[in-house]
């Protein structure tokens, strides 16, 4: 019985030491690099406050950052979405190139009202080679009399095209 349990725990590990290559992630193959991906990036163009949930508008900044030191990134898509998913901005018509350790950034105002507390964005980015991806974020920020707030949002990964 003691032979047979053992045979059973050494397949069980030979199969999982054999088998777990193959159910990483292409990022964990990569030791977290990319050649592109598609980011969701929730943002608040106004938040809720009091019992009356009165709107506490906000400006959005989408930032994004290029952190490889090494190389170019090409941005695709930057869209600009409210809170029932319907596109209100393509803030870009053609992609472009951010360079190593740039940044860029699009600032939706806070009297732009449309995006509503679940706006959000969808970046696209590509590259040739494997690279760091780059950080893409939302900051919010509004005051109204002596209250202010600010808060960011980090993107999320959605689709890897690598």
């Amino acid at each position: 019985m003691r032979k047979h349990n053992s045979f059973i725990i050494s397949w069980i590990v030979l199969c999982f030491v054999l088998c777990t290559p193959f159910l990483l992630s292409a990022a964990e193959k990569n030791n977290g690099l990319s050649s592109g991906q598609t980011v969701y990036v929730p943002a608040y163009s106004h938040i809720y406050s009091g019992n009356r949930e009165r709107p506490f508008m906000l400006t959005i900044t989408l930032s994004i950052r290029n952190i490889d030191p090494n190389h170019y990134l090409t941005i695709s898509q930057i869209n600009y979405y409210e809170t029932q998913g319907k596109l209100l901005k393509r803030h870009i018509d053609k992609p472009f190139n951010l360079k190593p350790l740039e940044s860029l950034r699009y600032v939706i105002p806070e009297s732009d009202k449309g995006g509503g507390s679940g706006a959000n964005f969808v970046v696209k980015w590509h590259s040739d080679k494997l690279l760091n991806p780059p950080i893409i974020e939302s900051i919010m920020i509004g005051a109204r009399n002596q209250q202010g707030i600010s808060f960011t949002s980090r993107g999320k990964v959605i689709h890897t095209t690598n």
